[in-house]
């Protein structure tokens, strides 16, 4: 017995309809290519707009770029062992801070330190909150709140592009974050335009020379590679601070005499 596979109810209906449909695309083929030909040559004559590659780079400089912690790690974060293994307080201390100014906490996550720094900024002061993740910036958020904190600014900033207006910032504090950007080249000229004149970088970096930080290798830097990167970017090295636990504390500024070249 020869199996007859079963026809959908509506075949007889739509075979005419089909015919009918593939009659009027043959007939168009022909202004369809010529409006195709129009539409390229007229987006040949525009100049390519230059995008950074979304996925970015897994290598810089001879280093391995870490995956970015997620937002559902956040209570990491906030752990208790992190007082005696990064001693944050004696990191703000370091920064300076005083009334007036304007500090942005570039991946920021849950506002670990940005809720500790705003208040001595104070209210003419301001603290810019950027992150990649909406998450990071909604408990944020919720803290701002809860703690009654209003001189927080926060942005949702892009891979390659932390979106800070130019020559608006007296610092830049990164913690344990810059070794994750996948765009690190877009991401030091962005926040070398972002500094006023005579603003700085605070970088915090896992120590990957001392083998008792407990920290994955690609998620620590030794200063040897924090010079290479930064100093290769237009930055230079204006003060450090060796007395952490666990980590680096580098302060750069904008190197006046450095040019761009063509590989970084």
């Amino acid at each position: 017995m020869k199996y007859t596979a079963p026809r959908h109810p509506h075949a007889r209906i739509m075979t005419p309809i089909v015919i009918a449909l593939v009659g009027l695309i043959v007939l168009s083929q022909p202004l369809m290519a010529q409006e195709d030909t129009q539409d390229r040559s007229a987006n040949a004559a525009k100049p390519a707009k230059s995008q950074p590659e979304p996925r970015g780079l897994t290598k810089y400089l001879g280093r391995r770029i870490a995956s970015p912690m997620g937002f559902q790690h956040m209570d990491w974060l906030s752990r208790p062992e992190r007082i005696q293994e990064e001693n944050p307080q004696e990191m703000l201390d370091q920064l300076g801070l005083k009334e007036g100014l304007v500090v942005c906490d570039l991946g920021c996550g849950d506002g670990y330190h940005t809720l500790q720094m705003a208040p001595k900024v104070g209210p003419s002061g301001k603290v810019i909150a950027v992150d990649i993740q909406p998450q990071m910036l909604q408990e944020l958020s919720r803290r701002m709140i809860e703690n009654n904190i209003p001189n927080i600014d926060t942005i949702l900033g892009d891979l390659w592009d932390p979106k800070l207006a130019e020559a608006s910032v007296d610092l830049v504090l990164m913690v344990d974050v810059y070794h994750e950007f996948s765009h690190p080249v877009q991401m030091l000229d962005a926040i070398r335009r972002a500094l006023k004149p005579n603003g700085l970088v605070a970088l915090v970096e896992f120590r990957a020379e001392d083998p008792t930080v407990l920290i994955r290798p690609e998620h620590k830097m030794p200063k040897a590679q924090i010079y290479k990167e930064y100093l290769a970017n237009g930055f230079k090295v204006a003060r450090e601070y060796d007395k952490l636990p666990w980590q680096h504390l580098i302060f750069l500024e904008r190197d006046e005499e450095w040019s761009p070249k063509s590989e970084r």
